[in-house]
């Protein structure tokens, strides 16, 4: 309500002008309809992965065949359209280098064709790598760096073999690196690349290069399969980067991206070297998925302390809200679904004589023994060796379950691993030896390769167990428990009850994320020896109720939540993010893996200045506003430790050049301009450096002090106040509160101006900065109540402070201002052109002012000769109401605005850098100079103009202007105006004419027609 705009101590939102009325070509615009998202077998869907899901086989003579590997997550067959994209995996083989035709080295590159033509009626397209270099990102890259810092690990005392290089570890090696390992502490000082501490020096940076060129050979094969309208599934932190790649090519393409790793807290993450590639990575898709909240949550927290990015509940297209992180303009939603495990798929293995057969042969091996049974890699993260301490224990507390149990512990090797997997093959063996040695038979250890221990030969182990333990210390995507339920269902039926054993319950580690859902496990924690015993004892003890109820409730999900379900309501959140068709709705800014998707209005293009040089020299009238800093001087606030001294003046702030004096001066110099520089500093800094250009407009402190043009130079300046000067007793009251909240707060400090008064925790924790950043607004708002102040709070995006200012200063109003007072200081009558530029958030509630304003001179063109409404402003752009300028605005008004950068912006253009927003100033000098050149003769467009008058149009609620011919003549400018276009409106109805060539407005000219533009630009 009105009277709730005008209570004083309001809290706003950086970059709003004041709240305007309804407008009419707003009126009636409700919101879209709620509309359920569907998918149908129309929609086409390219699933990518580090592997295709199928087993390739090759017989003697040669010939190939294939088959779906249906352990595998993506092997599920669906209804949709899809396409499978990935490396082949033939023989269990992972990239390793191999001479010859050898299963290591892959698919002989003659015989490439026939398996492709294998793959075929699987809709799965191969991509080839080089074995070498794929070796290096997946062994190297992969499971050497990526691997440990997503589960949490992060040692600076990683040896320099092993994981870290890509390469299997050997003896000889090993030999070779001991002199250097005893001795490291010696040269620890040494700033030579041993290590991953070393960051992107050396080995890992080799590593880095081959993870970036394998995601390079993903997008191309992905773009070839690529059709409008499909969805793009990214699964895995092998291919993380792959969405920066892809979206420069396909913008539109909405893709998706999902983790089956675990993501390490921001502490952790931040070690890497990449961490901001990485990350920029996955932004750059459309959607990311996790299988639980705690990774998602990690992700967004990283987000948040490492590119300073927002994330909350945002609007989705069918009406309701989604978890989300805003970058750029855009909304990447966040998804965390569970997968779950195909039951038709797991009975059928079991049904399977052979696995029937294997079932009874591990039963009467191990006759009358309750069996414990495992299956986990052979690396640290897998607890293996916590598990065994946890079971010598248990034993010597309960030594009358010894020879009565057995654990199956099944190894899978793990030579990827390096080092790690050496040394925990080691002491497994060594702990298994000793454990058999004390109560022999106790546990069963088995080695093996993956491809030995596949789906078949897994489900009979998990039939044939009672008990199933993972201990894993950190673990992504697990499915041995739910497979083990789905092994046991029929223990809950009555003939299942019969057989005499205590089967199906899982003993499983809390670090694992299936431990979420599979609520009816007894659930551990690793570390703690004692529960793992327990634990033992627990599942041996237990009664038969308990037992049914624990696998009654764990048997809830798994036959609920199965890998269709899964993937289809992951791929229903993608279908349904709101994203443009129209590949301009996107932009890309950034070189490298610095590339991002930039989300802004569709005609968002760089400012031309052909377009604003013609409406500038036909124009009688001009306004030009400026902003300061980073607009025609580099920004001195984006370095952190340069805002500081700045703000404790121990460092002085940039200076306009010499040259960009002298073109202020020029554009000053004409009489139909009037030239501002709306800037947030305070007055002594603006006087300080433009005091001495003639008739220049300033205003300082977002416009709160007004100094109008004048020919005067030097000396002090007259200024006048926006608002009424009032009690400014707020001051120290704001002052004091902001100094607790600096003594409690780490990095944050206060700067006060002459009007107002900020706290910029932009040095402090972004997390903790940003909670007591909203204390402080909600103390201020109550303190300060009966003040005439706002209090404003910028985002850590924004630099992160908290802003104590007047009431109704910002640079929209003092915008405004100026339109409304442009009669005074000018006798060229109604404002015909304006140039308004600015860089950053202050700015944008001048540039959406203006450009509204000059949106209504559109508007009325067009309603006045019956053409079709013009399309509506970006929804980002906060509606004013601009009406009050009515009258002081004529009906040619063209007016630009622009901001510097390729960013998210209510302007309709940008310029790239403050030096293209100098070059555009000294466009518009040399306009005025060929005009004085040209003195005195009048151009074949000027004399057609005397022969015809137009009536101008007037706004539908402005007051008519007034035509005067003579007036209306103008000075000969440049054969390039000779052309008249055969619909003059037709230009006017361009809100800016930014988005034209030279064609849209001069037509079709012959060679030579216009001979000075060139040498002229």
């Amino acid at each position: 309500s009105a009277s709730a705009m005008s209570d004083a101590g309001t809290k706003k939102k950086v970059g709003f002008a004041p709240q305007p009325p309804a407008l009419g070509h707003r009126a009636g615009a409700g919101s879209a309809p709620k509309q359920a998202v569907h998918l149908t077998s129309s929609d086409g869907l390219i699933v990518v992965s580090a592997f295709l899901p199928v087993h390739l086989t090759r017989s003697d003579n040669g010939e190939w065949s294939a088959d779906w590997d249906y352990e595998a997550l993506l092997s599920m067959q669906t209804h949709l359209r899809v396409t499978r994209v990935g490396t082949v995996k033939w023989r269990g083989w992972h990239g390793n280098v191999g001479g010859g035709k050898s299963d290591e080295s892959g698919v002989p590159v003659d015989e490439r064709l026939r398996v492709e033509a294998v793959l075929r009626p699987f809709n799965c397209v191969p991509v080839w790598v080089p074995t070498t270099l794929f070796g290096e990102m997946y062994n190297g890259f992969c499971k050497g760096v990526l691997w440990p810092i997503l589960h949490n690990v992060a040692s600076v005392y990683s040896s320099p073999t092993g994981v870290n290089t890509g390469r299997a570890p050997n003896d000889e090696v090993s030999k070779e690196i001991e002199p250097y390992d005893s001795h490291f502490a010696e040269y620890s000082m040494d700033d030579e690349a041993r290590g991953p501490i070393h960051g992107d020096g050396g080995r890992e940076g080799e590593l880095w290069a081959a993870f970036t060129a394998v995601n390079r050979h993903f997008k191309e094969v992905i773009i070839q399969c690529f059709n409008e309208g499909d969805l793009i599934w990214i699964h895995g932190f092998h291919l993380m980067i792959l969405p920066s790649f892809l979206t420069r090519h396909i913008s539109m393409a909405k893709i998706g991206i999902f983790l089956h790793t675990p993501f390490p807290s921001s502490e952790i993450f931040r070690t890497l070297w990449c961490r901001e590639d990485l990350l920029r990575g996955m932004l750059n898709a459309d959607q990311v998925g996790f299988h639980l909240f705690e990774y998602a949550r990690h992700f967004l927290t990283c987000c948040r302390r490492l590119l300073g990015l927002n994330y909350g509940m945002f609007p989705d297209s069918s009406g309701g809200h989604n978890l989300a992180i805003d970058t750029n303009g855009r909304h990447v939603s966040v998804t965390s679904i569970h997968a779950g495990v195909e039951p038709p798929v797991l009975h059928q293995v079991l049904g399977h004589v052979s696995t029937r057969d294997r079932v009874a042969s591990i039963r009467d091996q191990f006759r009358g023994k309750v069996i414990f049974a495992a299956i986990d890699r052979m690396e640290s993260l897998k607890g293996i060796p916590l598990k065994l301490i946890a079971l010598e224990r248990f034993l010597q507390r309960c030594p009358e379950w010894a020879g009565r149990i057995v654990v199956v512990q099944v190894g899978i090797s793990a030579f990827e691993r390096g080092d790690d997997y050496t040394e925990t093959r080691s002491e497994i063996m060594s702990m298994v030896a000793n454990i058999n040695g004390r109560w022999p038979g106790t546990v069963q250890f088995q080695e093996c390769a993956e491809s030995e221990m596949r789906l078949q030969q897994r489900m009979a182990l998990l039939r044939a167990a009672d008990v199933v333990m993972v201990t894993t210390i950190r673990d992504g995507l697990n499915l041995i428990p739910l497979e083990f339920t789905i092994a046991h269902l029929d223990a809950l039926t009555e003939q299942g009850r019969n057989d005499g054993r205590k089967r199906g319950l899982c003993i499983l580690s809390e670090f694992s994320s299936c431990t979420r859902v599979m609520r009816g496990a007894l659930h551990v924690n690793p570390w703690k020896i004692s529960e793992i015993a327990t634990a033992f004892f627990q599942a041996l003890t237990m009664s038969e109720d308990e037992r049914m109820r624990r696998i009654s409730i764990a048997s809830e999900f798994v036959t609920r939540v199965t890998t269709q379900r899964w993937a289809l309501a992951v791929m229903l959140d993608l279908k349904g993010v709101q994203k443009n068709e129209d590949a301009g709705r996107y932009a890309g800014a950034g070189l490298g893996l610095g590339f991002r998707l930039l989300g802004m209005d569709s005609k968002f293009n760089q400012l031309d200045a052909n377009s604003v040089a013609r409406a500038y020299r036909s124009a009688k009238s001009r306004l030009i506003l400026l902003d300061y800093g980073g607009t025609i001087l580099v920004n001195d606030n984006l370095d952190q430790l340069q805002r500081f001294q700045f703000v404790k003046k121990s460092r002085p702030p940039s200076v306009p050049t010499e040259g960009l004096i002298s073109t202020l001066k020029e554009l000053c110099s004409d009489q139909r301009n009037v030239v501002f520089v709306v800037s947030g500093k305070e007055r002594h800094s603006l006087t300080k450096t433009l005091c001495h250009i003639p008739n220049l407009g300033l205003a300082a402190e977002h416009g709160m002090f007004v100094s109008w043009p004048t020919p005067k130079v030097g000396g002090k300046r007259r200024w006048e106040t926006l608002v009424p000067d009032q009690d400014r007793s707020w001051r120290s009251i704001a002052t004091m509160i902001m100094e607790v909240y600096t003594s409690r707060t780490h990095g944050s400090y206060i700067e006060e101006t002459e009007m107002k008064v900020l706290w910029q925790y932009r040095d402090a924790d972004p997390e903790f900065g940003y909670l007591q950043s909203r204390e402080l607004e909600d103390h201020l708002s109550n303190v300060l109540r009966g003040f005439a102040v706002d209090i404003l709070h910028g985002g850590v995006e924004e630099g992160g402070y908290v802003e104590v200012r007047p009431k109704g200063v910002n640079k929209g109003v003092v915008s405004m201002h100026i339109v409304k007072n442009l009669e005074k200081i000018s006798d060229r009558g109604k404002l015909e052109f304006a140039l308004v530029i600015g860089d950053d958030h202050c700015d944008e509630p001048m540039l959406s002012v203006m450009r509204q304003i000059g949106r209504r001179a559109s508007e009325a063109r067009v309603a006045n000769k019956g053409g079709q409404p013009l399309a509506p402003l970006p929804a980002t752009i906060a509606q004013v109401d601009v009406t009050s300028c009515d009258d002081y605005i004529s009906s040619h008004l063209q007016c630009f605005t622009s901001t510097v950068g390729k960013k998210p912006s209510a302007a309709a253009n940008y310029l790239n850098d403050v030096e293209d927003v100098q070059e555009l100033l000294e466009s518009l000098v040399k306009v005025t100079t060929r005009e004085t050149v040209h003195s005195g003769y009048y151009s074949v467009v000027d004399l057609k103009k005397m022969e015809a008058p137009a009536s101008p149009t007037p706004l539908v609620p402005l007051a008519v202007s007034t035509y005067d011919a003579k007036s209306s003549w103008q000075r000969s400018l440049s054969m390039g105006q000779l052309h008249i276009p055969a619909n003059p409106e037709a230009e006017q109805t361009n809100e800016t004419g930014a988005n034209a060539n030279w064609d849209d407005y001069l037509g079709t000219m012959n060679e030579g027609e216009e001979d000075e533009e060139d040498i002229f630009f």
